[in-house]
């Protein structure tokens, strides 16, 4: 492989990249030669919206063709992409059209038919309308007609639509509900906390964040303090043994939820307990709705990886396992990445791996100033799953570590400096990608300037 041939100095290209003294060759890196412009017989603008779709069709002398109104609704986009091949002279390749959502019914069908569909960031079309009107005006019909002539006059700023597969299709859906129950399971264990704390705050000295299933069960067998007292030794003893709580005994439970309780109004306690008893059950559902979304990812991301070879030859790397080999990354970082950015992944593009993932940073100059900030149009979920890999990364992992002690040693906030060691993992994967190879801890990398004795001679 071209990637794992030697140079001159006994070295492989990609222990020279792995150990950070090359940058990798990837795809729309400065210096390359960029894509060639497609020309189009005809290109279509679509101002997308929930009920109907303003098209604007135009040719490439800028001369508006055709507009129409499209309903979203099975059979009005089949009746539009009919009438849009008959325009092209019935052949869809040669027909290119813009639209500001990356998928989508309306999307999919046009890539199904074959039509060249590109996608754009709906800021930068807000950039491309200021050609047509400096006053601010703003229509459905002008914005069909911008996307065509943008795409007509600027194709490469667009992004080619592919579709994704149907495993990776599902793994985002998946995570991103795993994500929502997360959420909701948080916000429903802050609600309980607050009626604990409203009269029963014995409990929290138990469980403090309340979100454990073993306090849910506890609770429904005594909501209030004076079901409490009267719970037996066996009852509590089940709920512990059933959930495997070492950490506390049975005389230590019964003797927090027999200590003195508040005194309130008539009828707070009541009104409180029932408002627990209604959160409960919610609770139960969005945790074994949060257990069964993990099963689904790991089941997913099984299917994935390949199987081994029935030969016994050693089988070839796949994506998943190159990634989740590399330390600090676990089940939902994998998942978020290959879900949120799987044509990155595919094409081993670094540069849009660090800009999608909020690593590559912003450069704000002028002749005056220079100013570089953190970047934060890019998807908050990739971000926030490389924060956590970093994070870990730099714990386990020395050179990282190293890494993370020097930003930190030159005056960097924490988020700064795991923003590096973010960006030093992605340059180890993208050639781990390129070259299919598994992490291997034991290759020579290079150590930053300013680390301990201790941390070179790891």
């Amino acid at each position: 492989m071209q990637w794992l041939r030697c140079t001159s100095s006994g070295e492989s290209r990609f222990e020279r990249q792995y150990r950070g003294d090359e940058t990798p060759r990837l795809a729309g890196k400065k210096g390359e030669q960029p894509e060639k412009m497609t020309t189009y017989r005809l290109l279509a603008g679509i101002d997308w919206a929930t009920q109907e779709h303003q098209v604007c069709v135009i040719d490439p002398e800028q001369r508006v063709v055709a507009e129409r109104v499209v309903e979203h609704t099975g059979s009005g986009i089949a009746e539009f992409l009919d009438w849009l091949s008959e325009l092209g002279g019935g052949e869809p390749a040669t027909v290119a059209v813009a639209i500001e959502v990356p998928r989508g019914a309306l999307v999919e069908s046009l890539y199904e038919r074959g039509f060249a569909a590109f996608t754009i960031n709906p800021k930068q079309l807000d950039r491309f309308r200021d050609r047509h009107t400096v006053a601010g005006a703003k229509d459905d019909r002008r914005d069909a007609f911008v996307l065509a002539d943008s795409l007509r006059t600027d194709q490469k700023l667009f992004r080619r639509v592919r579709i994704d597969d149907p495993l990776v299709i599902e793994l985002r859906e998946i995570s991103r509900a795993e994500e929502e129950l997360k959420e909701e399971n948080n916000r429903l264990s802050n609600r309980l906390r607050e009626q604990m704390l409203r009269y029963f705050p014995q409990v929290l000295r138990l469980s403090s964040s309340m979100d454990e299933p073993w306090i849910w069960n506890l609770l429904q067998l005594a909501p209030t303090p004076d079901k409490a007292r009267k719970l037996q030794a066996r009852q509590v003893e089940r709920v512990l043994r059933a959930h495997r709580i070492r950490r506390l005994k049975t005389k230590q439970v019964l003797d927090e939820l027999r200590t003195p309780p508040l005194r309130l109004a008539p009828g707070a306690v009541q009104a409180a307990s029932a408002h627990v008893l209604l959160l409960l059950p919610r609770l139960r559902l969005v945790h074994g709705q949060q257990a069964e979304c993990a099963k689904r990812i790991d089941s997913i991301l099984q299917k994935l990886q390949p199987d081994d070879s029935p030969e016994g030859k050693p089988r070839e790397h796949r994506d998943v396992d190159i990634i989740l080999s590399l330390p600090g990354i676990g089940r939902v970082t994998a998942a978020t990445m290959l879900a949120e950015a799987p044509q990155a992944v595919a094409e081993r593009d670094y540069h849009a791996l660090r800009s999608l993932s909020g690593v590559a940073p912003v450069t704000r100059s002028s002749a005056k100033s220079r100013v570089v900030v953190m970047r934060r149009a890019c998807n908050a979920r990739l971000r926030e799953a490389l924060y956590h890999a970093s994070r870990v990364h730099s714990q386990v992992d020395p050179h990282s570590r190293a890494l993370y002690t020097d930003q930190r040693r030159r005056g960097h906030s924490h988020g700064r400096a795991l923003r590096s060691v973010a960006d030093r993992m992605l340059r180890i994967l993208v050639a781990m990608l390129e070259s299919d190879t598994l992490y291997d801890a034991n290759l020579p990398r290079r150590v930053p300037a300013g680390a301990s004795s201790t941390e070179k001679a790891a």
